[in-house]
């Protein structure tokens, strides 16, 4: 078997071949565990190098011997363990994996983990913060989760995206040994941060991969009603797309995708209608002595007048102008166009 190189080499954690040592000081980076030895009378001959940057870490973990590694739930972190050469056997509930070159793994909070490491089988772990990983999933879902992050365990690291995440593992196992720029630089490595958090969640299936897809199933037709009714009830306060969807505890893109394929409108046009509509209902009932188009629009959440008017006209068929001076023709209309929701 070739020779693996040393990772990390500067970064020297521990070098041990006591079990109850190396398990103590790999519990308190991981998790609890159980840790022993395939074949009684082997010798261990731990090392664990690590570096940290920002919220991901590196860690370069030989036991030298075949193990077996009963672990707890992981809390705070994710995995992603590349094998640098042997054979590992995984089991995470019902997934079972045999990770080599060719396979990582990946090991997500809340769920119990058994591993038997043979011999000369050195990882690469990638460790990444739990509120990290789940903050970035938010941003790039633009919402909350209702529903814990949980990846597929196997990791194939010869497709397309398994070979571009081990470029970035590369690039930032690089800098650490070298003290590259990327590291002294904030913004830079927070980018190098967010680029490989989002590689992951876009490459690896997990829990919410169909959500980052816009694969999301249709949201229900009540929660599309309230909604509307929300809409159509608080129309005159700020609100914005995420503020609805918030409210009614589905995605932004759920929301997007029901009012289009129900009401052939987006939300933020639908809120437009019924302004325009509150707004024809406002000038109706002024007095033009005391009232001006203006003050009425600028209630209504309509800022640039000249948009307004041009928008209005083709609604109503006149001026806002005409509207308060007691020349409507039309009877205010429903802002609902293209179809109906279900209340």
């Amino acid at each position: 078997m070739a020779e693996v190189l040393l990772q990390l080499p500067r970064f020297l954690q521990l070098r041990s071949s006591d079990l109850d040592e190396t398990r103590e000081v790999v519990a308190k980076i991981f998790c609890a565990h159980r840790l022993s030895l395939v074949r009684r009378g082997s010798r261990l001959d731990a090392r664990h190098h690590a570096a940290r940057a920002g919220g991901i870490s590196l860690h370069y973990m030989d036991y030298g011997a075949a193990v077996r590694i009963a672990a707890g739930e992981l809390g705070d972190c994710f995995l992603v363990e590349i094998p640098l050469g042997g054979v590992s056997e995984v089991t995470v509930g019902r997934q079972r994996v045999v990770a080599d070159r060719n396979t990582a793994v990946v090991l997500s909070p809340a769920a119990p983990i058994e591993l038997r490491r043979a011999a000369g089988s050195p990882q690469l772990i990638v460790r990444v913060d739990r509120i990290l990983l789940e903050s970035q999933l938010c941003r790039m879902l633009n919402r909350q989760v209702d529903r814990p992050l949980r990846f597929s365990v196997a990791m194939d690291l010869t497709s397309p995206g398994g070979r571009t995440w081990l470029n970035l593992v590369d690039l930032l196992r690089g800098e650490m040994e070298n003290d590259g720029a990327i590291l002294a630089e904030p913004l830079a490595l927070a980018q190098l941060q967010s680029l490989l958090m989002t590689h992951l969640l876009l490459s690896q299936p997990h829990s919410h991969s169909d959500a980052l897809a816009g694969r999301e199933p249709s949201p229900p037709s009540a929660a599309l009603s309230r909604a509307r009714e929300m809409i159509e009830t608080r129309a005159a306060e700020p609100l914005t797309v995420a503020d609805i969807a918030a409210e009614v505890h589905i995605s932004v893109r759920a929301l997007q995708d029901g009012f289009r394929r129900h009401l052939g409108l987006s939300p933020t046009e639908y809120l437009r209608q019924v302004r325009l509509e509150q707004t024809r209902r406002s000038l109706l009932e002024a007095d033009p002595a005391s009232t001006t188009v203006t003050a009425v629009a600028i209630r209504w959440g309509f800022l640039h007048l000249g948009r307004f008017s041009v928008d209005y006209g083709k609604r109503f068929g006149e001026s806002p102008s005409a509207t308060l001076r007691g020349g409507g023709r039309f009877r205010p209309t429903s802002a609902r166009t293209g179809g109906s929701i279900p209340r």
